[in-house]
């Protein structure tokens, strides 16, 4: 015996069947010790285009808790159970150097909102898959570096996550100190979980530098901070753009007072001339998360929602070759991707090449210092 189905039923399914979903998986880290970075990327999500040309997008997200091999695990449970066609994520860098070699594997783009220029630099077969949606470190050092030799600095002293963030940035400061002539006079490595740098700290004081540059993020970056001015540092002490997070102030305090940082220009939206071309798009973003939450977004929210508004622009070209699902609708995205071109964001303007995956200039940041509890535009 057959089963008939009515016409209009049939019609309503075959209608549903047609329209093709693209699956974006989206891993954070809303728990553990990178949370103040991930729980801001974890909201951004909601605010992520759901249809974007004729497609609809669905998002698979996930917490890793800051666990590295929690990520690994997740990115592996959403190839082979979801069979996704991007990925929006990790929170850490160290997460993101982790899940290179399985992203490539799958040949799966992944947009990934983390500090390390790690995952873009030096490009290869691994890492042309990868995209990342903040400023690397080369164009933020080169702000802080810019700012040190007008004020006088001539010897720096270094103090970082002792992981592939503090590690990336040593390297960096270390090649742009030789080139402009400051001294690197100290260099200590801490933990994202640690209690004390005491001893680190005495180290740099001892070694009497002009200026200190902490590479932490959020939190975390507060506490060499806060020992430095405890055992009496006078001198300058500047932050990379992973403090730039409401807990940092919040934790400071007094203590993180006169700090100054190269990072995007959303976090000094008011000051930025209307003719910053991210101005707009970082205000949309801001008052889109400020209704759903109540509060203020953190920077590293904004990166995942670039992301979105990259895959907004890379997911209808790569339609054109190919359906959602398939191995080659993700590489096709890749190739999207790759050849975007002057897209405004909220951290700044992204031109993507085949060498650089990162694709900001300097339009990309500004320097800020912080004042009476607030970041304030501050000439370079």
């Amino acid at each position: 015996m057959k089963l008939r189905l009515p016409s209009a039923l049939l019609l309503s399914l075959l209608s549903f069947a047609a329209v093709a979903q693209v699956k974006v998986g989206v891993v954070y880290s809303a728990t553990g010790p990178t949370a103040v970075v991930g729980i801001p990327q974890k909201n951004t999500v909601a605010l992520l285009p759901r249809k974007i040309g004729n497609l609809s997008v669905d998002y698979i997200h996930y917490d890793d808790a800051s666990d590295a091999t929690q990520t690994v695990q997740l990115v592996k449970k959403l190839l082979a159970e979801q069979n996704i066609d991007a990925l929006i994520g990790p929170t850490g860098s160290p997460s993101a150097m982790g899940i290179l070699p399985f992203v490539a594997e799958a040949g799966l783009p992944m947009l990934a909102p983390v500090g390390t220029p790690a995952v873009v630099l030096p490009m290869d077969d691994r890492k042309r898959w990868v995209y990342k949606t903040t400023q690397n470190d080369s164009l933020i050092a080169d702000a802080l570096i810019a700012h040190m030799k007008k004020s006088g600095v001539k010897t720096l002293g270094f103090i970082g996550y002792n992981d592939p963030y503090g590690e990336s940035w040593l390297k960096e400061i270390t090649a742009q100190t030789r080139q402009a002539g400051i001294q690197l006079v100290a260099s200590e490595r801490y933990l994202r979980t640690d209690q004390s740098v005491t001893g680190q700290s005495l180290k740099l004081v001892a070694a009497r530098p002009d200026a200190v540059l902490v590479a932490g993020t959020g939190g975390p970056a507060v506490l060499p901070h806060a020992t430095l001015i405890d055992q009496g540092y006078k001198g300058r002490i500047y932050q990379t753009h992973g403090a730039a997070t409401p807990d940092f102030i919040r934790l400071g305090g007094k203590k993180v007072e006169g700090a100054l940082m190269a990072a995007g220009a959303m976090i000094v939206l008011d000051e930025v001339a209307n003719s910053n071309p991210s101005k707009k798009v970082a205000q949309d973003y801001i008052a889109a998360y400020e209704k759903l939450y109540g509060n203020k977004p953190a920077t590293f929210g904004a990166n995942v929602y670039d992301a979105g508004l990259l895959l907004q622009k890379a997911i209808p070209e790569a339609a054109k070759k190919a359906k959602p699902g398939t191995p080659e609708f993700r590489s096709a995205l890749r190739d999207a991707l790759e050849n975007i071109k002057e897209l405004v964001g909220t951290q700044g303007v992204y031109t993507m090449t085949p060498e650089d995956h990162s694709g900001f200039d300097r339009r990309g940041r500004v320097m800020m210092q912080l004042k009476d509890g607030v970041w304030k535009l501050e000439a370079e």
